[in-house]
């Protein structure tokens, strides 16, 4: 048998395939210059010493955290990027060749809305269906999880989701809860009868809502990949691995929303908790395969229900805080980069979530203090962040300079952070986007 592997040697390993990458054909990948090869390496070690924390890079790195903003500076609106793939990848390609990031997350925020249509997707609106064509798309919340469904959840959540959830937020998925219980199908005895529902009219339907749609996500996904290979060809590295979720926000978003959670930590709190449990493994197993298969290290861990006011600072740390601290431990176990996205302010929460250990997370910082910030988990955790959107859409490039040159006298002290926006912005002023990315240029050298 092979030798196992080290969380360490994981992690290092992810990185050294970012900074030794290869083509489809696992080939050596074909810069398009010896310069373009040059600045790819230099910014993907620049980001890894940031994150890592045990020497200084050559400067402060920089990132555009973006949502919309690429397709609106393209002169496009997000219904037009969403339907062209092939104009929304080009569209993205030049926002990065313009702004030139030291690293970029990839064109997959619009997302392929014929895939959308094909499922009769509810959960959400997106332009040209439900919202305006300029606009994102919108979270229809409401309780898709029944309050009496959580045992249901904890005993088998893949049973659950295919017979239950993807039913009532896909309305072309209604023919799943007709499948048989698939780990019964063990003995020739009877083994025909279970696949009788396969010859139903609504299963069928079913599947061939799912084949469509699926080669529909993959004419999207084959244009989305293709922008991040000629990037990356061009210097411009995405270490964006894929995402997963804490627990809590997985139960509050889209299962059970805001106010189904909410009265769940009232109710029934030891349901509550003993979902979470049963889905913190499937959190860590969902971020660690999709770095693996990416190839890149950094998993995104959006935080929803977190925030200072959200929650008080007792339930933070009896609903919240336990399962994310074990998905955070079981990324980094499994060789990833968590990345927890603290959005809103984080103030109350900083002493209880510096408990991490040091050089193995970046955490992308929104309206916190960022002095605060520097002091606590900043010790341990590499920051990201804080300029605010606002400030990106009306602001002017001064006002953008100075406040990201404090920025890096606080932050980015000894090393340890990530110049970037601190929340997603459809829409900013192009010339400060600019004057950011020119901030740490100019302020950020060690």
């Amino acid at each position: 048998m092979g030798k196992q592997l080290s969380p360490d040697e994981k992690r290092e390993a992810l990185w050294q395939g970012r900074l030794s990458p290869k083509d489809p054909q696992g080939n050596a990948l074909q810069f398009q210059s010896p310069e373009a090869e040059k600045a790819y390496r230099e910014r993907v070690q620049r980001v890894k010493d940031a994150i890592e924390m045990e020497k200084l890079p050559d400067r402060v790195p920089v990132t555009i955290f973006p949502s919309m903003f690429p397709w609106a500076y393209a002169g496009m609106t997000v219904e037009e990027a969403m339907r062209d793939y092939g104009k929304c990848a080009a569209a993205f390609k030049q926002f990065v060749l313009d702004f030139e990031p030291d690293i970029h997350w990839g064109a997959a925020a619009p997302g392929p809305s014929k895939c959308y249509e094909i499922l009769d997707y509810r959960l959400y609106s997106w332009p040209g269906h439900g919202v305006a064509p300029e606009h994102c798309y919108q979270c229809n919340e409401g309780e898709y999880m029944k309050a009496d469904e959580y045992d249901a959840l904890i005993q088998d959540p893949s049973g659950y989701f295919s017979h239950v959830y993807l039913p009532r937020v896909f309305g072309a998925l209604a023919g799943l809860p007709m499948l048989p219980f698939l780990p019964g199908i063990v003995e020739i005895y009877g083994v025909a009868f279970n696949f009788i529902p396969f010859a139903l009219p609504p299963v069928q339907e079913t599947f061939r809502a799912l084949f469509e749609a699926g080669a529909e996500a993959l004419k999207w996904a084959g244009a989305i990949a293709s922008a991040d290979a000629e990037l990356a060809t061009l210097g411009f590295p995405t270490l964006l691995g894929g995402f997963t979720k804490a627990p809590f926000d997985f139960i509050g978003d889209t299962l059970r929303g805001t106010r189904g959670i909410m009265l769940d930590m009232y109710r029934r709190p030891e349901k509550l908790q003993e979902a979470m449990e049963a889905l913190t493994p499937l959190m860590i197993k969902m971020g660690v395969a999709s770095a693996q298969m990416t190839g890149n290290p950094l998993i995104f861990v959006p935080l929803h229900k977190g925030a200072d006011g959200f929650i008080s600072d007792e339930q933070f740390r009896e609903f919240y805080w336990p399962t994310l601290k074990e998905v955070i431990l079981g990324l980094i176990e499994g060789g990833c980069v968590p990345l927890p996205a603290a959005e809103g302010r984080y103030a109350s929460r900083l002493e209880i979530i510096q408990d991490l250990p040091r050089g193995k997370t970046v955490w992308m910082i929104d309206l916190t203090d960022m002095a605060m910030v520097k002091e606590t988990l900043g010790q341990n955790a590499c920051l990201l962040g804080n300029v605010p959107s606002a400030l990106l859409k009306v602001g002017t490039p001064e006002e953008v300079t100075e406040y990201c040159r404090k920025l890096i006298e606080t932050a980015g002290r000894g090393g340890g952070f990530i110049l970037a926006n601190g929340s997603f912005f459809d829409e900013a002023r192009p010339e400060n986007v600019k004057a950011m990315v020119e901030a740490a240029r100019k302020y950020g050298a060690y």
